[in-house]
């Protein structure tokens, strides 16, 4: 089964948007697949900015976003697994939704119940 994680992620992007408001997202800089901007990095954590105006060519994908962004007029290319993200929210109002850490991991069938073994009957005289 593929993860609700990139799913929620993109209806909260749009609502967001719709809303006229600017969407951020929290992400975990510390993981090794995310390509960053290292000097904006604080506590292992970054913020990035996603409103259409402030970005170029982003994807929300099911595996990672990406998109092309300006840090300190520098041009960038950010790409963040969808493991990575944090949260996604709007900073005026701070309305969004935090995921916790076990939806980073992906999201995994619940283990197979075994069948209840068979009872054990006695006749009591």
């Amino acid at each position: 089964m593929t993860s609700l994680k990139p799913y929620l992620i993109r209806s909260i992007y749009e609502w967001i948007i719709d809303n006229n408001l600017t969407p951020h997202l929290l992400v975990d800089a510390e993981n090794s697949d995310a390509v960053l901007p290292q000097e904006f990095i604080e506590d292992g954590k970054i913020v990035l900015n996603i409103r259409p105006e402030a970005i170029q060519g982003l994807s929300l994908g099911n595996e990672e976003i990406q998109f092309n962004a300006r840090f300190g007029g520098k041009p960038m290319h950010i790409v963040t697994p969808i493991a990575a993200v944090m949260a996604i929210y709007a900073k005026e109002n701070g309305k969004g939704m935090i995921f916790d850490h076990e939806d980073t991991e992906g999201d995994e069938p619940p283990p197979e119940k075994t069948p209840p073994s068979k009872p054990n009957l006695r006749i009591v005289k």
